[in-house]
């Protein structure tokens, strides 16, 4: 049945190309016909400061403001989870994590509201604390070719855009809800922002709650409810001379652990006296608060332009595991990062960019289980990029020097040594360079080779302790050296009126690459005990897609993305690298229904095929991974905009993901190695069933 579907879902794909919208072009929320054309005009800014999109030499993709509404999503890593390259490691439906590549936890780097998001991300089952209704649009860089962010952007950058400033003399008001039927989610959105005479401001006040999630086989699943509440408030002043903005934020998530704990009789998932559509937390949870607060200066200087951001962040995490009034462990993190960067307009033929970073980061321990010690890190680098046309072709290159000092103290637990004094120094050179060439309006040909530096992060020196969230006893290693890479990239796109057709591949050498491996010791009984450890890995891989216009309302295309992943002179159980996602063919087709109609507009349906093909390699070492089966998924789509004197008054989306109600683990799903079903005898908890999505937005513009 699935092959049928997916032969059929093949025939009829789309491809929908990642463009940027101006105001104007945001009205029409669905036509995609010739806008593909555009692709040239985009302008990103995660590699080497401002540049056109056709002018990059490395793997960028964005997610438009029409693509960001009409996708289905739990949280800021879903939404990019279908971008050719990208997967998330999951916990539930409410935490996921961002892989690129095959590369995740540090070496993803997220970055939001002009700064890199610090929220203790080495932690399996610790999500991205970002609101979901700030977001805008979405550049996403794979690679190593950031040289404007330093360390930890090894794998590439998710750089997440809040709307716009409103033009002068708006105001606009927005407010949204989401409804989800596998898991009963609810959301919804207040937002305010406007510019008046270059005073500007927003304000935006969402809440989400969800129950637990089922599917076939497991029912609903306990622990998998979570809860997120978020505001934000910006104010600024917009002048001939740049702008200045103060933007603060607050983000309050309430995650249940998921423990996968069956009935040793029935196989069935253990519940407690709670019932399963609860919204309430259940022991045991996580509590999570992070605030925020950003400067955001640009100074324009003739043709030249000075940025200057400023930020500061506290994460506290929590987790409640016998009581909730109770905690158990308590780390509170403090981080301020300062970025300044100086983009020169035009230096005789050269595009020249400079500047550094900066970031100093406390972690404390307040409460009375330990999982890594207090910690001090102060970081520092500085970049150049430049950039050059030369005829038909796109020259651009660039170096940084970063240096990150990590430094913990000797600390006791029950009149134990539980963590060792440590004080670390890493130095590490980042460098990048590349061309487009333009042989013709259709074609381009980008090649980029950069090398890519990461430092070992607090979990992977220091931690010694039970992680509750992870099930699993983990151990660090003082010792562990820091990451350093070689990538060489070559990409091929061909664009014309009908067909848009891209080709990107890559590989990559990677020398102590750090990761956790199952050991089979018993230090804490009942939990799987982890090291840290490192190695030398290669990964090879690319992706393909082809997006097809035959006519005005028919969109059709294909993406294939595929990764390689493993360690050289080591034994064949640990010959694949761990967490690397499969090989995954994704389909789409869409029809425009009804264009440029008077009171009903952008009337359109879409299916998705999403296959993911069997992971048959993985680290299988110690049982710390097993084979993952291949599954397909069948996504549907519809929806609409309802205008006023042409206006767009309301704009209604519905859909359902998993219309077949398929039974999967997805290979990057931690819940694959929970507790083994006796009866079925398969292991772990299974991904999200059928799920019906309803969205409504209503914008007004005064």
């Amino acid at each position: 049945m699935y092959k049928k579907i997916f032969v059929c879902c093949l025939l009829a794909n789309m491809h929908v190309c990642a463009m940027a919208q101006s105001p104007e072009e945001d009205v029409d929320s669905t036509d995609l016909f010739y806008k593909h054309l555009k692709l040239n005009e985009v302008v990103v800014t995660g590699s080497t400061g401002k540049t056109e999109l056709k002018s990059a030499s490395s793997a960028i993709s964005v997610l438009s403001v029409t693509e960001v509404r009409n996708k289905a999503w739990t949280n800021a890593v879903d939404l990019v989870a279908d971008v050719p390259g990208v997967s998330q490691i999951t916990t539930g439906a409410g935490i996921s994590k961002p892989v690129i590549r095959g590369l995740g936890y540090n070496r993803v780097l997220v970055v939001h509201d002009g700064i890199r998001q610090e929220g203790q991300q080495w932690g399996d089952e610790h999500g991205v604390e970002i609101d979901g209704s700030d977001v805008s649009s979405v550049e996403i860089l794979r690679g190593p070719a950031s040289l404007i962010y330093g360390s930890d952007a090894l794998a590439g950058v998710l750089k997440y855009n809040a709307a716009p400033v409103t033009p002068s003399g708006e105001i606009h008001t927005n407010v949204s809800g989401e409804y989800q039927s596998n898991n009963g989610l609810w959301s919804y959105s207040i937002k305010n922002q406007g510019n008046r005479g270059g005073a500007q401001w927003k304000v935006i006040y969402s809440d989400k709650r969800a129950h637990a999630y089922k599917n076939a086989v497991d029912g609903y699943v306990p622990g998998s409810q979570y809860g997120e509440r978020s505001f934000t408030a910006m104010v600024g002043v917009g002048r001939s001379w740049g702008h200045s903005r103060v933007t603060a934020s607050y983000y309050h998530s309430t995650p249940s652990i998921i423990e996968g704990e069956r009935d040793p009789h029935t196989g069935e998932l253990v519940w407690g006296a709670e019932k399963a559509t609860t919204y309430s937390k259940i022991v045991p949870f996580q509590q999570i608060k992070h605030v925020k607060v950003t400067s955001d200066n640009s100074i324009i200087l003739g043709s030249d332009n000075l940025d200057i951001v400023l930020g500061y962040q506290q994460n506290r995490r929590q987790e409640f595991e016998e009581s909730a009034d109770e905690y158990g462990l308590f780390l509170k993190l403090h981080t301020l990062n300062c970025n300044i960067n100086y983009n020169v307009g035009r230096l005789t033929e050269w595009k020249l960019a400079v500047g550094s970073s900066g970031m100093y980061q406390k972690s404390v321990n307040c409460g009375d289980e330990f999982l890594i010690p207090d910690y001090n890190l102060i970081d520092a680098g500085v970049f150049g990029v430049a950039s050059r046309s030369i005829g038909e072709v796109d020259l651009n290159g660039g170096l940084r020097w970063d240096i990150r000092h990590f430094s913990s103290k000797a600390q006791e637990a029950d009149g134990v040594l539980r963590f060792a004094a440590i004080s670390r120094n890493f130095t590490g050179v980042s460098a990048s360079v590349g061309a487009v060439c333009h042989p013709n309006k259709h074609f381009d040909v980008r090649a980029n080779v950069a090398r890519g530096f990461r430092t070992p992060n607090v979990s992977e020196l220091a931690s010694n302790g039970v992680h509750e969230g992870t099930l699993r006893y983990e151990i660090g290693d003082s010792k562990l050296k820091p990451e350093f890479s070689w990538q060489g990239d070559l990409g091929l796109d061909y664009t014309s009126r009908v067909v848009m057709l891209s080709l990107n591949l890559f590989a990559s050498k990677i020398r102590n690459y750090i990761f956790a491996r199952r050991t089979g010791e018993v230090i804490e009984p009942g939990k799987d005990t982890y090291r840290y450890t490192g190695g030398d890995a290669r990964l090879m891989g690319g992706e393909f897609s082809i997006d097809c216009h035959p006519i005005h309302s028919v969109h059709i295309g294909t993406t294939v993305s595929y990764v390689d992943a493993r360690q050289s002179g080591v034994p064949s159980d640990e010959k694949y690298l761990p967490m690397v996602p499969a090989a995954r063919w994704l389909t789409d087709a869409k029809y425009e229904i009804l264009h440029d109609g008077k009171i009903i507009n952008n009337v359109f349906l879409s299916v998705q095929c999403d296959h993911n093909f069997a992971q048959s390699h993985y680290y299988s070492s110690g049982g710390t991974e097993t084979r993952t089966p291949a599954y397909t998924l069948l996504n549907i789509m519809t929806g609409a905009d309802i205008m006023s004197k042409g206006k767009r008054v309301a704009l209604i989306r519905f859909g359902v993901n998993n219309l077949t109600n398929e039974v999967y683990q997805n290979h990057l799903n931690r819940l694959k190695y929970t507790d083994v079903n006796v009866v079925t005898g398969k292991r772990g908890v299974s991904n999200m069933g059928r799920n019906f999505v309803m969205k409504v937005e209503l914008p007004i513009v005064f």
